[in-house]
């Protein structure tokens, strides 16, 4: 069952749901390629490069704005800042992924850390939420007021998302609210910032793995990417909706239940973990 198509569906459904939401898709993944046998070294490229086709929700949700800019990027101010505040936001994780991905993925991919990091990144999301009840105030309340210097804090709270089980999404939302961006704005900027974060990961990891794959492997991968894109624009509209009148509490305690779970299922050797 390593390499069925139904695996290529489960997965891409647990990439669709998770990826934008702060609870780490890439723990999912890992934790979910264990369970159904599927976590080789093909099967971390297959986890990293069906992230873009949760992305391709992001673009499709919001693809009026994307033209926009692109329209504009020659002429239009907006526009121009948009494309320098994504550029600012992207730049920190690339450099610290390229230069520590591999020992990453040597030492993070396996359920105990993972488990580590899901706990203690609901802690924060819970400490965040509690102190911004009275202490934050939004300084921020639309993306087109982000300067330079927000995106380049929401990019550094991002390079935390290379640990797997800290979910880019949950570093990026709850560190721009940290920074004064209002809970859409910083919603939103973290989908924005997912498009180029996603397309270079996945053509970075399909380029260094290529020795890995093959023809026969399109049609898995293809299926993978569908269903995310599918299952991460349901996902995405829905986050839009909940955030209107509610706070990510409910995922905090999600990911704490969730993390003690797996460290107790290893611990205990209910269930065998990859290690």
């Amino acid at each position: 069952m390593s390499e069925s198509y139904l695996v290529a569906i489960i997965l891409g459904i647990v990439e669709g749901l998770t990826e934008f939401l702060p609870i780490s898709s890439t723990g999912h993944l890992i934790l979910a390629g264990g369970l159904l046998g599927y976590h080789s070294e093909k099967a971390k490229v297959f986890e990293i490069v069906i992230q873009t086709g949760a992305m391709f929700a992001i673009i499709w949700e919001y693809r009026s704005r994307f033209l926009g800019v692109a329209m504009g990027a020659f002429s239009d101010r907006a526009s121009q800042r948009f494309i320098t505040n994504l550029i600012v936001a992207f730049i920190p994780a690339a450099i610290l992924g390229l230069a520590f991905g591999s020992l990453i993925k040597s030492y993070l991919f396996f359920a105990v850390p993972v488990a580590l990091a899901f706990i203690v990144g609901g802690v924060i999301i819970l400490w965040v939420e509690r102190a911004g009840q009275t202490a934050r105030v939004d300084r921020i309340t639309n993306v087109d007021d982000m300067t330079w210097q927000d995106a380049l804090k929401v990019g550094i709270a991002q390079t935390f998302a290379l640990i797997p089980g800290t979910s880019r999404s949950g570093a990026t939302i709850i560190g721009g609210m940290l920074f004064g961006l209002s809970r859409k704005v910083a919603t939103e900027f973290s989908f924005f910032l997912a498009v180029p974060t996603l397309i270079a990961a996945g053509a970075y990891s399909l380029l260094k793995n290529r020795a890995l794959l093959s023809i026969d492997d399109i049609g898995f991968f293809a299926v993978g990417s569908f269903t995310a894109f599918v299952s991460a624009f349901i996902c995405v509209r829905w986050l839009l909706r909940y955030i209107t009148t509610h706070d990510f509490t409910v995922f905090a305690w999600y990911r704490i239940a969730f993390g003690l779970v797996i460290l107790y299922t290893s611990y205990s050797g209910v269930v065998q973990w990859p290690t």
